[in-house]
């Protein structure tokens, strides 16, 4: 088995969508307009896709007062300071910066809408592709 997606409930999936592919390197793969408004966005391999979309419009999470570690999406980072201050730049918040003792780099923020986001530098790669 392999994971194609991961999905999520959120307010206003066209702007996510759009800042995301601006800001994070993402690209949409496939969407629905209206309806739902679903997107599915993939990082640079197109082996790992993110689903967003609005359904049902009242039961989206409060992204932005969950504890980041119920929920948060990581992106492998090389630049993880250089990026948050592009991301501020855009209306990400900085939630925690984290140094590990394996040599990691851990920063953690918000997107506009609230959801955490972490941005990975490892000093151990775990994806296969890094290797």
């Amino acid at each position: 088995m392999k994971i194609e997606h991961f999905a999520i409930n959120v307010k206003d999936p066209i702007a996510m969508a759009a800042w995301y592919v601006a800001h994070m390197g993402l690209t949409i793969v496939r969407k629905q307009d209206g309806g739902a408004n679903t997107h599915f966005l993939a990082d640079e391999s197109g082996d790992v896709m993110l689903e967003i979309y609005n359904n049902p419009p009242d039961q989206v999470p409060d992204y932005a007062n969950m504890n980041p570690l119920l929920v948060h999406l990581a992106f492998v980072c090389e630049n993880p300071i250089g990026k948050r201050a592009e991301l501020e730049a855009v209306g990400a918040s900085f939630a925690e910066e984290v140094h590990i003792k394996d040599g990691s780099h851990l920063v953690m923020m918000r997107d506009p809408w609230g959801l955490a986001i972490q941005l990975c530098k490892r000093g151990n790669k775990m994806l296969k592709c890094q290797q």
